[in-house]
């Protein structure tokens, strides 16, 4: 009985979503999966579909029609789906969208492109009738352009994604876009961002320009995005920047230069960014830092200065940020003496850095700063090449050699001469003259050997020469 009472209010919790639940399963298309948890989803993807449906529920809250074979949107390719939030078309074959394609769908929020590598070209009404579209995804197709007015009715318009496109300069539709809070423009062909590329964009909140070709930043490029906080312009062709290049970027959380040819950074570029907590300035060809580059970063927490041509970190640009959280300083030729001698305390006493393999001078070169001993006299600290290495090393191996060449030399004149003494002798008839004269050539060859190690020994200050001076 028990049981029987309790399906019956099952029954009855279920009646008022019967009609809707039903509905999504009885027209679901051909090929398709229609479930209904909280809403009606349309599922069609790796199907092989060619042509779309000629209807989908009416119910329909989001269709997924993902990695099919689909070519052509005609006008009204859905119809009237008054009730769908999410369309997704990545993977398929697109090459030509009707204007009106999606029209009857007044309250779409999501519509996905992504990945149609036909799509070359979009029509200025593309998106007629979109008004409540929040995020549109054009990611990966082959677009060179957009017609500046394509937005026009797409007020709500908050994440744009159009990475990995053709694209040589920033899209003018983005300008005025005011409630845009995301653009992903990364891996595409800009070259330049213009003074008015993103005029307008008041709400923006992540911008990512990464992997361009970006080689110049006009003056005040940047002056609109009062809300920013990440900001990737890492992987392009930098090699400078403006001097007031993110004035007024007082919201700016992160910021990635990693990746360009910059040289040089200037005391201007961060003067603004009080609340910028990651720098990454990696990569790049830095050698040399303008006293107060990092004065005003007193929120920073991580820096990036790996994979550069660094060989000194002046204490006088370092100080303010002196508490730093994370500091990257590995695969950078170092140059180990006094100057840094206050980052060798530093790593000592707040062990957050490490990895800053010593590239000079030559008696510390291989070893890691940590590992390097300072010394003082009278008060001074001593480079270590004065501390631990005062005259050269010579090579021994390479003197020893070039002395046992020498001798070998000798000797072999000397012998020579012995010979043609004792042979000259011999037809002379006077052997116990020879014998003489080879006794009294011995003192001779002792004197020259004596001058020559004395040379030897003066020039390369080898010790064991000594000794052959003493036996002879």
């Amino acid at each position: 009985m028990s049981l029987v009472i309790f399906t019956a209010y099952f029954l009855l919790l279920l009646l008022p979503h019967a009609p809707a639940i039903w509905s999504c399963t009885r027209s679901c298309p051909p090929s398709c999966t229609c479930t209904q948890e909280k809403n009606c989803s349309v599922l069609c993807d790796r199907v092989s579909m060619i042509d779309l449906p000629k209807e989908f529920p009416c119910e329909a809250a989001s269709i997924n029609l993902d990695k099919n074979s689909l070519k052509f949107l005609s006008e009204r390719a859905f119809g009237t789906l008054p009730l769908l939030r999410s369309l997704s078309l990545d993977h398929n074959n697109i090459s030509f969208i009707t204007p009106g394609a999606f029209k009857g769908l007044p309250n779409l929020l999501e519509l996905k492109l992504a990945h149609n590598e036909y799509i070359r070209y979009l029509h200025t009404r593309t998106f007629t009738s979109l008004k409540r579209l929040e995020r549109l995804d054009l990611s990966d197709c082959n677009l060179f352009n957009m017609p500046d007015r394509i937005f026009i009715e797409q007020i709500s318009l908050k994440e744009l994604l159009v990475f990995q496109n053709n694209f040589r300069r920033v899209p003018g539709t983005l300008r005025g876009m005011e409630n845009l809070t995301h653009v992903y423009l990364e891996r595409n062909k800009i070259e330049a961002v213009a003074y008015n590329s993103l005029l307008g964009l008041s709400n923006l909140k992540y911008l990512n320009l990464q992997e361009n070709n970006i080689s110049v930043i006009h003056d005040e490029a940047f002056k609109d995005l009062l809300r920013l906080e990440n900001f990737y312009l890492n992987d392009n062709l930098l090699v400078d920047l403006p001097q007031e290049a993110f004035k007024s970027l007082s919201n700016l959380k992160m910021i990635n230069l990693g990746g360009n040819l910059l040289t040089n950074v200037s005391k201007t570029w961060f003067s603004d960014l009080v609340e910028l907590e990651v720098l990454y300035l990696d990569r790049n060809r830095l050698v040399y830092f303008e006293e107060g580059a990092f004065q005003n970063l007193t929120s920073l927490i991580t820096l990036h200065l790996n994979s550069n041509n660094l060989t000194t970190l002046p204490f006088t640009v370092f100080e303010p940020i002196y508490f730093i959280g994370r500091l990257y300083l590995f695969r950078n030729p170092w140059g180990c003496s006094c100057g840094l001698k206050w980052l060798r305390e530093w790593m000592d006493s707040y062990k957050l850095v490490r990895d800053i393999p010593c590239a000079s001078p030559s008696s510390v070169a291989g070893l890691d700063l940590s590992e390097v001993v300072y010394a003082h006299l009278n008060g001074t600290c001593v480079d270590p090449p004065e501390l631990n290495l005062t005259t050269p090393v010579p090579d021994y191996t390479t003197t020893e050699n070039k002395f046992n060449s020498l001798i070998s030399k000798l000797l072999q004149q000397e012998l020579r001469e012995e010979m043609i003494n004792s042979t000259n002798a011999l037809r002379n008839g006077t052997q116990q003259d020879s014998a003489e004269s080879q006794v009294s050539a011995v003192p001779g060859l002792c004197a020259l050997y004596k001058v020559l190690l004395l040379v030897l020994l003066f020039q390369a200050q080898i010790g064991f020469l000594s000794d052959c001076i003493n036996v002879c």
